[in-house]
């Protein structure tokens, strides 16, 4: 396994300890998280379209903002992953029981860009439209 996808490993695990501490010895300074402007977990929390933009921001929403969306915890199952130099991309399959009671299943892509054992940015990736509904129901999908 190359160092970057193993620091990357790390990372997730870390992440999934939601504690502060462990969050912030895995990112830069300055690190930042991209994820599609108005997906629904963003929504449903009524957060910034520039929240995870800083690492204060990530840490706040692995930390608490997080089980807001998703109460009870979501699973998290890798189905690929991929490390070229610096570079690791997840494709991965996250479950869970959302905030407004519904089921949640969506499949993700993750671009990891690590700089030594910690990652710098994060590029999300998952069908919005799918998760929109997962969390509002068809019904509240706005007409064109």
């Amino acid at each position: 396994m190359s160092d970057a996808k193993q620091a990357a490993m790390a990372v997730w695990a870390a992440f999934g300890s939601r504690d502060a501490d462990q969050v912030r010895a895995v990112l830069t300074e300055d690190a930042c998280w991209l994820a599609p402007r108005g997906n629904a977990t963003q929504l449903a929390l009524g957060m910034a379209p520039d929240a995870l933009e800083t690492r204060e921001g990530i840490i706040d929403f692995l930390v608490s903002r997080f089980r807001e969306a998703f109460p009870d915890g979501a699973s998290f199952d890798f189905t690929n992953v991929i490390a070229d130099g610096s570079t690791v991309v997840f494709e991965e399959r996250m479950r869970g029981r959302t905030s407004t009671g519904r089921d949640y299943d969506n499949l993700y892509c993750w671009v990891f860009e690590m700089k030594g054992e910690r990652v710098r940015r994060i590029r999300e990736y998952m069908d919005t439209l799918a998760g929109y509904r997962m969390f509002f129901g068809d019904d509240a999908i706005p007409a064109r």
